[in-house]
């Protein structure tokens, strides 16, 4: 069964869009929340994430990973693909 993968994101953010790319090429659906200019939505996430306002935030099985370096560092050791299935 495939982990559940959420990630916050804004349309134009270069890290959110290196993250998406990552996540994309590793074959995985995920629940993007656009939340340019939502405050709101912003609030809620950061809630999310112990308090981290900066975009992306990326959360496995309802686990914050944190953001585009965190999850490309998790790639890099080799844990990420655990994480996704």
């Amino acid at each position: 069964m495939a982990a559940k993968v959420e990630i916050y994101t804004w349309s134009t953010c270069p890290f959110c869009l290196r993250a998406k790319s990552l996540l994309t090429r590793k074959g995985v659906d995920f629940i993007e929340y656009t939340i340019d200019g939502d405050e709101v939505a912003r609030n809620q996430m950061a809630e999310r994430a112990n308090g981290k306002r900066s975009l992306p935030q990326i959360f496995i099985d309802n686990v914050h990973i944190g953001g585009c370096d965190d999850i490309y560092a998790l790639d890099a050791k080799g844990s990420l693909d655990n994480l996704l299935s």
